[in-house]
């Protein structure tokens, strides 16, 4: 099991895409995080986007006291799909590459491969938040410092419950890639329908329910990218008039923690279930 895992751990950190995933939900988090909201507080007046909302409000938003918010706050979408595309590249890239039966001739099982494949996931997810809050925190400082802003920053346990609630979140939407993946054996048609699900579906089910069809909201409040934004709604503590698209005060954090940990063991067994029962080819 070990060498499996520091085998996947490998594969990881020479894969090109792995990274350039990377990149991408941190170049987008640090554009809306901090460089739209800096243009918004340069400008003042002058940008219609921040009409009404005073210049102080717009600086307090990207100092070190709301570095949570700007970390995390894009992971029940943006980030979000960027995972499960990382789950499905990684899962289903053994299939398209016809590597899997290659792998499982060397000795270990399915799942100990897949047990393997999931923990380096898990480990390079924490290298994506940590990586992300640093980036964050050090563009947080770097305005404090230029504006006179308060280096006020969250407690240590706000921080890890903050760190920990968007690990769960990230790792959430990862194994749905993974577990589709898995289903379908390739990568393409996971990444479709898990892009289109979080960036169109959800979003526009949510619509609709709180508009049009308020008695289907308890079927809304189960699904992932609900309780994905409900939960980093309750670690981060934001105001609903400045959360981002997707982090809404849908649930309670503690049902929107259980219900993330349920997500995340069913597609795990699932996953673990087909590649078990079904030919690899």
């Amino acid at each position: 099991m070990l060498g499996s895992y520091r085998a996947e751990l490998l594969k990881l950190r020479k894969r090109s895409a792995v990274w350039v995933l990377f990149v991408a939900g941190l170049v987008l988090s640090l554009i809306f995080g901090y460089l739209l909201p800096y243009l918004g507080y340069a400008t003042g007046d002058d940008n219609p986007s921040t009409d009404g909302v005073p210049r102080a409000e717009i600086l307090r938003g990207m100092l070190p006291e709301r570095v949570l918010d700007n970390t995390i706050g894009g992971y029940p979408i943006f980030a979000g799909a960027l995972a499960l595309v990382l789950g499905a590249i990684v899962i289903g890239g053994e299939y398209t590459w016809g590597t899997l039966k290659t792998i499982l001739t060397q000795r270990p099982g399915r799942g100990t491969v897949l047990a393997s494949q999931f923990l380096a996931l898990a480990t390079m997810i924490v290298v994506w938040v940590v990586g992300i809050f640093v980036a964050c925190a050090l563009c947080s400082i770097g305005i404090a410092a230029a504006e006179g802003g308060a280096m006020n920053w969250p407690g240590p346990l706000d921080l890890l419950r903050g760190l920990g609630g968007g690990w769960l979140v990230l790792m959430m939407w990862c194994l749905a890639g993974a577990v589709l993946a898995v289903a379908f054996r390739n990568v393409a048609l996971p990444i479709g329908l898990g892009v289109v699900w979080i960036l169109g579906i959800e979003t526009l089910l949510a619509g609709v329910v709180s508009s049009l069809l308020p008695d289907l909201k308890p079927l809304a409040n189960v699904l992932p990218g609900t309780n994905a934004g409900s939960l980093v709604f309750s670690v981060t503590g934001m105001g609903t008039a400045d959360a981002p698209p997707g982090v809404r005060d849908a649930v309670g954090g503690g049902r929107a923690l259980l219900t993330l940990v349920a997500y995340c063991a069913v597609f795990a067994v699932l996953a673990a279930w087909t590649t078990r029962r079904r030919d690899v080819t």
